[in-house]
């Protein structure tokens, strides 16, 4: 968040593909395109004066806070949009749904919005995104998924935003060598969720691991667990001389904070959504701040680039008070991502899905003022290949401060990301 993955097991995706099954048949979910009096092509989601956009979010289970600051973010857009006159003169709409973070309320919140939405600008949930990526691209609804997993790659509606999780844990590992004395012979922990989240971030931290000749300790627990103490036992044990972390902001803060409790003094390596500023009110704050990274594609919220200094400015103005998260800055480009298709589609006068699609898919260099440029037009490789490093900061606006400028590795560069 920068960019944030939301991921669950493999008892969850069992139960989507059972629901799959069960609630739909395959068929896509919208109607055909129609011609309006102003000689724009129109389909499901848009009417002579307005377009309404899906929102898949989570605002009552384990990534609330998040789906909380990425919804708000984006129905800030939508007003900003429309009070300087809308898109193709019809004004924006937010169809919020709140899974909660479970697969069958997922299936259904799609199933019931898909029909009346002319894209989704944001669908938490990595796995929950993977299961439906059939009827996504069926429905060619472009969907921006709140998830870095490579198994969303390779559709033309579904488009994962700056890099994926194996990029960043690539680029991790590469600065751990670089920078914290890490070395051909030594042993590296992964500690990582089972699912696509997990499973794409280890894929990464192993490519990286065997060209510099480094053997990894690997730990995988469930998105329920919470006690890492077991796991910092075993790390231990096994003498790594880092940890790459890729869970929830919880357990990450218990992996850290056990450790430090039994004086494992080495760094740690986190993917976006292993981090939470919400975390430097709790007693895993001094240990957070001491030797944690975290790799991310965009500018944390404390950026001094324009666009992120004016969007902190008006997201305080409308939610004053609320926490300024990197949820903000994620869901508010992902909004902007979609506003531009629909105008790029607008002008082609080509409102209907595959018109936005097509729009969207023809950027081949996007940037936005976010300090993540970003090419749409390759649906098989990561739209970025460069992360940024930051590290947690009380007084910092988010929490967190660059620590290194975004760059891709020469590891990076040569990877060749698995599709689907």
């Amino acid at each position: 968040m920068g960019k944030f993955g939301i991921r669950t097991g493999a008892a969850t995706m069992a139960a989507l593909a059972l629901a799959l099954s069960a609630c739909a048949s395959g068929k896509a979910t919208g109607g055909e395109p129609a011609t309006g009096g102003d000689g724009v092509k129109t389909g499901p989601g848009v009417t002579a004066d307005k377009i309404s956009l899906g929102m898949l979010t989570d605002l009552t289970g384990p990534y609330a806070s998040l789906g909380k600051s990425i919804t708000q973010a984006q129905q800030l857009y939508f007003e900003q949009v429309n009070a300087a006159g809308g898109v193709c003169g019809r004004k924006l709409e937010g169809i919020v749904r709140d899974h909660g973070y479970d697969a069958q309320k997922a299936v259904a919140a799609y199933t019931e919005i898909a029909p009346k939405s002319a894209a989704i600008t944001q669908f938490i949930g990595s796995p929950m995104v993977t299961a439906l990526k059939q009827r996504i691209e069926g429905d060619r609804l472009l969907t921006i998924p709140m998830a870095w997993a490579t198994s969303l790659l390779g559709g033309q509606a579904i488009q994962v935003t700056g890099t994926t999780y194996d990029i960043d844990m690539i680029n991790g590992v590469d600065f751990l060598a670089k920078e914290k004395g890490i070395k051909s012979g030594d042993k590296i922990g992964h500690l990582y969720f089972e699912g696509d989240y997990g499973q794409s971030a280890l894929n990464g931290t192993k490519y990286a691991a065997e060209k510099l000749g480094l053997t990894v300790v690997e730990q995988k627990i469930k998105a329920t667990d919470q006690d890492m103490s077991a796991q910092v036992s075993a790390f231990k044990d096994a003498g790594v001389k880092a940890i790459m972390v890729s869970v929830g902001p919880k357990q990450a803060a218990s992996l850290v904070g056990v450790a430090v409790a039994k004086g494992m003094d080495i760094p740690f390596v986190a993917s976006n959504s292993a981090y939470s500023p919400q975390l430097l009110g709790t007693p895993a704050a001094p240990a957070l701040l001491k030797d944690y990274y975290i790799m991310t594609a965009a500018a944390p919220m404390s950026s001094p680039l324009p666009a992120i200094k004016k969007l902190v400015a008006d997201y305080q103005a409308k939610y004053a008070g609320q926490p300024v998260d990197s949820g903000v800055g994620a869901g508010y480009s992902a909004a902007v991502i979609v506003g531009d298709a629909l105008k790029q589609a607008c002008a082609s006068k080509d409102l209907s899905r595959e018109g936005i699609v097509k729009a969207h898919r023809s950027q081949p260099s996007w940037e936005g003022g976010f300090g993540t440029p970003m090419d749409f037009s390759q649906i098989d490789r990561p739209a970025s290949r460069a992360s940024f490093i930051t590290k947690p900061d009380k007084a910092a606006v988010g929490g967190a401060v660059v620590f290194k400028e975004a760059a891709i590795s020469d590891l990076a560069k040569d990877y060749q990301v698995p599709v689907g």
